[in-house]
């Protein structure tokens, strides 16, 4: 068993930080809460009604962004991003070259996946947090391999996000170095 007796929820404006080992029961953690698994008892909720029976509303206004980049390596930068972009059928808002330019990927747009570097893909992966609409970010590890510019870039775009009425569930092994107001914290302990 990873965890038992867990009772938390998150509203708009708050950002839910999944700490603990490797191991703890992080990313099962948000599996369960994404939809993509099944917690063997308990129950979620989606407002108030049984995710169950609303899960298509869920998953129309969640982003969940795993611990693999999900970055497709034959496939350039620009393509994967128009890929996405596509599959959320949403007003185009920014250009994906001035996308690209403001991760950091300017010159690297139509260069294959697969011959960036760890940080470069992880930028790419996480694009879609800058067209995406959806009010629930739900990030496994979203930290990995970017150096500090780019976390820094990424928690004041999750600021941008929490202001908008956004909320964010997130697992990290690094701190958190900007303010956030309505932040909970969750350590999940190891328990081999």
């Amino acid at each position: 068993m990873l965890f038992e007796q867990l009772d938390l929820s998150v509203a708009a404006g708050q950002l839910l930080q999944i700490a603990g080992k490797n191991g703890a029961g992080k990313s099962s953690l948000l599996r369960i809460l994404a939809g993509l698994a099944q917690p063997e008892q308990g129950q979620l909720y989606f407002g108030t009604t049984p995710l169950r029976q609303v899960m298509p509303e869920f998953a129309a206004n969640l982003c969940y962004i795993g611990h693999q980049s999900g970055v497709h390596e034959q496939l350039t930068a620009r393509e994967n991003i128009r890929f996405w972009h596509a599959a959320t059928a949403e007003p185009q808002a920014i250009d994906d070259y001035a996308l690209l330019g403001q991760l950091g990927l300017a010159g690297l747009e139509d260069i294959p996946c697969r011959m960036l570097s760890a940080g470069q893909q992880r930028r790419v992966s996480l694009a879609r947090l800058w067209f995406t609409r959806r009010q629930l970010w739900i990030l496994d590890e979203p930290f990995t391999a970017l150096d500090q510019a780019a976390i820094t870039m990424l928690q004041q775009h999750f600021l941008l996000h929490l202001q908008q009425g956004g909320a964010i569930v997130l697992t990290t092994h690094q701190r958190l170095t900007l303010v956030f107001e309505q932040l909970i914290s969750l350590e999940l302990a190891y328990r081999w």
